[in-house]
């Protein structure tokens, strides 16, 4: 029987040197949404992504919700999106009164590129160089693009897709922070830097965190400039409080900004061993017949957020969810894809096109411990108690 050690999925990776940086915003009193901290984790995001600007926000969904709305996604159009996502990705399109339509995913999880292009060119036509829906009649403005597990999406094909149709890119990059491209049109580019705009989330599951807490970043200064005034409650005149649209009050807080500080300082030391850990389980469950480590995509150098396994129960000899309920039970946190958003009840009557990947996953796939911080010896204890529950 294998060890009994209690291995959560993801966990915070904190060092005792950020208490410098929190004493220093009590000293200072400034720990809400001013002070210094916010604008040197901007600076150093921005350097880190090499972007032209980045916007500290609230939340990675905060963060969504202002891209949306600068990008001009208005009360009845359409954005593109996909359904094999956290649905904090799809939410914000119906903050703004807009519609999801929902797409496929490939084999990596990501969008479908495929897919995409085909519902541009067969059910989508264009009037006064508006992309108008068939079915429904109404305007697509943009396509939501998520980095699952941080493995980078298809961007060239994606993009030139949207290029083809003039329509808005949002890069969900909430789970790819330090992920990037290696070959291709956009070698050397971050994901969350391609896009029109691009999301990042700091959530304390996340690669680096700032207990929450989110960043958008762009080579459009405009963008992040309008989104910036919108998320302090667009305030027109600081001192008279006069205020010409509706704003947000979507500002990151000085305390959190001093937690990112120190963490993006330590997120390529966390890359490397999540990159380790994937390839000591890569090796280990090679061996076991009727489970396959999903791979990251090639030409990219992906930041093994989470680690994603496939069950096969025929071979395995039992199916995911017995899988998933074994783990838990032996305290070894394990979870499955999210519900694909096109089934949950709020969007139900959505279009949804030619959905039928994502059913597989949603089916087969388990995520297993992978925090930043995990050891050697825990990879081990995982694997082996894979080992003892197959049949």
């Amino acid at each position: 029987m294998p060890e009994k050690r209690s291995i959560p999925l993801s966990v915070p990776n904190l060092s005792m040197d950020i208490v410098k940086n929190i004493k220093d915003t009590i000293e200072s009193g400034w720990v809400s949404t001013g002070g210094k901290f916010i604008k040197a984790f901007q600076e150093k995001m921005e350097k880190y992504l090499k972007v032209d600007r980045t916007v500290a926000v609230q939340s990675g969904t905060a963060g969504l919700h202002l891209a949306m709305r600068v990008l001009g996604v208005e009360h009845n159009d359409e954005v593109i999106v996909p359904t094999a996502t956290f649905i904090a990705a799809v939410n914000p399109v119906t903050y703004m009164g807009a519609e999801p339509v929902f797409m496929d995913c490939a084999d990596d999880i990501n969008i479908d590129p495929d897919k995409l292009e085909s519902f541009l060119a067969n059910e989508c036509k264009i009037v006064d160089g508006k992309v108008i829906n068939k079915q429904t009649g109404r305007e697509i403005k943009a396509i939501v693009v998520v980095h699952v597990f941080g493995n980078p999406a298809d961007m060239e094909r994606i993009m030139e897709v949207a290029a083809k149709y003039d329509l808005k890119v949002v890069e969900d990059a909430t789970e790819a922070l330090g992920s990037y491209y290696t070959s291709g049109k956009y070698k050397g580019q971050h994901c969350g830097t391609i896009g029109d705009i691009g999301v990042y989330s700091f959530n304390a599951n996340k690669i680096i965190t700032t207990g929450g807490g989110g960043l958008m970043a762009s080579n459009h200064p405009d963008l992040l400039e309008k989104a910036s005034f919108l998320g302090v409650q667009a305030k027109t005149d600081p001192l008279y409080y006069q205020h010409d649209e509706i704003g947000y009050n979507y500002r990151m807080t000085n305390i959190q900004a001093a937690y990112g500080t120190e963490q993006i300082d330590r997120l390529e030391n966390f890359i490397a061993t999540k990159k380790k850990n994937y390839q000591l389980y890569k090796k280990a469950i090679a061996k076991i017949d009727g489970l396959n480590l999903l791979p990251f995509n090639q030409g990219t150098r992906a930041n093994h957020w989470f680690y994603a396994v496939i069950v096969d129960e025929d071979k395995y000899g039992i199916d995911r969810d017995q899988l998933l309920i074994k783990l838990n039970d032996v305290n070894i946190q394990a979870r499955p894809l999210w519900g694909l958003i096109h089934q949950q009840k709020p969007y139900l009557d959505n279009q949804a096109y030619q959905i039928e990947k994502a059913h597989y996953f949603v089916n087969h796939l388990i995520n297993i411990p992978c925090s930043s911080n995990l050891t050697e010896k825990e990879v081990e204890i995982v694997v082996a108690w894979l080992k003892e529950f197959k049949q």
